[in-house]
């Protein structure tokens, strides 16, 4: 599938005033300009002209590829948070523009960040130049145009969600495009600055009111495996707990599930990993990296994966869409250690929860320990394995062997029966994701979810692909952590650790 760049930008000079807008599509993988748009619109708001922009670059790329996905950047926090859902649109003006909008390409296609205004460059020329031209009494010309000339070459920035190793790289050529100077030593992985990085942008009050007077000409004219199945390793591994396969295998998943199909996983747990948690009262460095000191301290996400359920030593695919068991004793003590574990640190500040019964009853476990609520998102579920919920990865190879091999080798593919394939998990925890780093700026909050959603949290942060899921162990009550920082950056600091359980 294509992945395109959407840079929009639209500006009034009066608000309301002579307005103009600029788009322009570019290839995500390379960076290059595909097309560009931009008009003068007459007399109208900021926030009007940027919603024209906006629906003047979808428009343009679904031209170019109605299937491609497209990643959409403005410096306009107006557009990208009603756009997104977050802010309600009220102008009236506004609302049939973002109705239009939604309706060029499906929902699922399309990813919304705020960016800066100088990183808005060639958006910001180019409707700069179709007001230069509509005072004039002309209309924007593609050929006379130079706003692709007067903008800094642009490095290839990857799409993927805050938090996504691989956009390190991106702004790394981006430094070096232009003439800036790269760091002496690796950063932690790097990715385009969304929800709590974002500066304060117009608040809805200005928003309806058409949002703060744009600048005059020559200013800038700007303002996301399975329970089951993918335990990877066909016998126990070398844990820092050194437990039983059945206490490691995938609870309520086969982790036999995708172990015959998969190359074998390395041992999960980090021997050092329990110092990686932060410490009470103070920042603690991640392992290898730490953030800049001027970036404050970032919201730290402690995974930890429910206890065992009666499903867990069978090795049974136990998703959201089977029969929901509750922890069997051994996964109730297990909750109760991990609590303990936890309480020493003291370090946690909020309890999130899948609404499963076994994370629900996991988290209430560790949540009183703690003397804390627990609240439940549904975007922490385990993801759906359809008609395979409740069997063995060998029943699953007898039944529907077509179907196995066809997930196996794609995360776009289904399980029998429907269920959810591993993309969709990844694009509902990104967007899980993101709402809680910008509800938890700061803070260190406990996630009490399953296999796959760990996995993905943890994939996404290092930029790994897909079928990464296949070779990570995850036990039973483990922990993990990842921390999200101010400018988008995250940094893997614990995987799989299972000291506390020890005897």
């Amino acid at each position: 599938m294509r992945e395109f760049i959407v840079e929009a930008d639209g500006g009034s000079r009066g608000n309301p005033g002579p307005a103009g807008y600029g788009a322009v599509v570019s290839d995500a993988a390379t960076g290059e300009t595909l097309t560009e748009a931009a008009e003068y619109i007459g007399v109208a708001t900021n926030n009007v002209a940027e919603y024209r922009g906006l629906l003047a670059g979808l428009r343009a790329a679904h031209a170019l590829d109605p299937a491609a996905r497209v990643h959409v950047r403005m410096d306009s926090k107006l557009v990208i948070e009603q756009m997104s859902g977050r802010w309600k649109i009220k102008h009236p003006a506004m609302k049939p523009l973002a109705t239009e909008a939604r309706a060029v390409l499906p929902p699922d296609q399309v990813f919304y960040e705020w960016i800066p205004r100088e990183r808005n460059k060639h958006a910001d020329r180019l409707a700069n130049e179709a007001m230069d031209a509509g005072a004039k009494g002309e209309q924007w010309s593609p050929s006379r145009s130079r706003a692709a000339l007067d903008t800094p070459p642009a490095a290839p920035e990857p799409t993927g969600p805050p938090g996504d190793a691989t956009a390190g790289a991106a702004r790394a050529r981006a430094a070096l495009a232009e003439g800036r100077a790269t760091p002496a030593r690796p950063t932690p992985a790097e990715a385009p600055a969304a929800g709590p990085a974002s500066p304060t942008g117009p608040s809805p009050t200005e928003a309806a009111a058409g949002g703060p007077s744009r600048p005059a000409s020559g200013a800038s004219a700007s303002g996301g495996p399975a329970e089951s199945a993918a335990q990877a390793g066909s016998g126990p591994t070398s844990s820092s707990a050194g437990q039983s396969s059945a206490t490691e295998a995938a609870g309520g998943g086969s982790s036999d599930a995708a172990t015959t199909a998969r190359q074998p996983a390395s041992a999960a747990a980090s021997g050092a990993a329990a110092e990686a948690l932060p410490v009470s009262g103070r920042q603690a460095s991640a392992p290898g990296w730490s953030s800049a000191p001027d970036l404050g301290a970032p919201a730290t996400f402690v995974l930890l994966r429910h206890g065992e359920t009666p499903l867990t030593p069978q090795k049974r695919f136990s998703g959201s869409g089977g029969t929901d068991p509750s922890l069997s004793d051994a996964g109730r003590e297990q909750a109760r250690r991990v609590a303990e574990a936890l309480a020493r640190r003291g370090t946690v500040q909020a309890v999130v929860a899948s609404p499963l019964a076994r994370t629900r009853e996991t988290a209430g476990i560790v949540a009183a320990r703690l003397g804390l609520d627990v609240t439940v998102d549904d975007g922490l579920r385990e993801t759906d394995f359809g008609a395979w919920e409740g069997l063995t990865f060998g029943e699953v190879r007898e039944r529907h062997p077509e179907d196995l091999n066809a997930w196996l080798a794609d995360p776009e593919a289904h399980p029998t029966g429907g269920g959810e394939s591993f993309a969709e998990t990844a694009h509902r925890i990104a967007a899980t994701r993101d709402k809680l780093v910008a509800a938890h700026a700061g803070r260190t909050v406990l996630l009490v979810t399953h296999v796959t959603p760990i996995k993905t949290f943890v994939r996404l942060a290092l930029g790994a692909p897909p079928e990464s899921l296949f070779r990570m162990e995850l036990s039973a009550a483990s922990l993990s952590a990842v921390a999200y920082y101010a400018d988008g950056n995250a940094s893997v600091r614990l995987f799989n650790e299972t000291s506390h359980l020890r005897p």
